[in-house]
């Protein structure tokens, strides 16, 4: 098991939306684009007690970092995100990760209540000394919740995360972000996003 504080600031855009360049951003070099496709499922309990408690489930896979991740909420905007393989399953929980949100849940089943699959494109942005300050994804999603009924949500989003808080660079990404007609995003995660569209009359 892995834990790590993801701090991330997320953006909403259009479909024909023209990903800007960040080369020289706060400094940064700009890595060249990487296509990844990811596909994750969501798991909740029936009356969504880890989505009302800000919490997400998933099990993911493709990219760089397929396996069970588990999200907490943090503080100072950032959340808390522990990581076990993939393992065997892709419909029972890990334990360790199923005890982790007990509390929350329980004893109630954990289920999948959602689909995404997401082409994402990630800019990696390193300092001077060679070490990552900043991943910039710009993300293409195609969702379902389950059980699913009807056409599936589609949206575009782009995410700025980075392994420590730095004000500076964050605040000059999303100026170059909104300045290329990026919006606050509406939803503070992808499955919020599901869980709020799908329940629209």
């Amino acid at each position: 098991m892995s834990e790590f504080l993801e701090i991330e600031q997320k953006f909403d855009v259009d479909t024909d939306f023209e990903r800007p360049s960040f080369a020289g951003l706060a400094g940064a070099t700009a890595a060249d684009p990487v296509l990844h496709h990811l596909s994750a499922t969501y798991f909740d309990t029936a009356d969504g007690r880890l989505a009302a408690s800000k919490i997400t489930l998933r099990r993911r896979t493709g990219g760089t970092d397929d396996g069970w991740h588990l999200k907490l909420p943090g503080q100072a905007g950032a959340r808390q995100e522990v990581h076990e393989p993939l393992g065997t399953s892709e419909r029972e929980v890990p334990e360790v990760l199923a005890a982790r949100v007990a509390e929350v849940t329980g004893g109630a089943p954990l289920a999948p209540i959602a689909t995404l699959n997401t082409e994402r494109t990630v800019v990696t942005l390193t300092g001077s000394d060679g070490r990552v300050v900043a991943e910039v994804a710009d993300d293409t999603v195609t969702a379902r919740r389950l059980p699913a009924t009807g056409e599936p949500l589609r949206w575009r989003e782009v995410e700025v995360e980075v392994p420590a808080a730095d004000p500076a660079l964050q605040q000059a990404a999303a100026e170059v972000l909104f300045k290329a007609g990026a919006r606050p995003a509406g939803h503070g995660s992808k499955l919020a996003r599901v869980l709020d569209e799908s329940a629209a009359p």
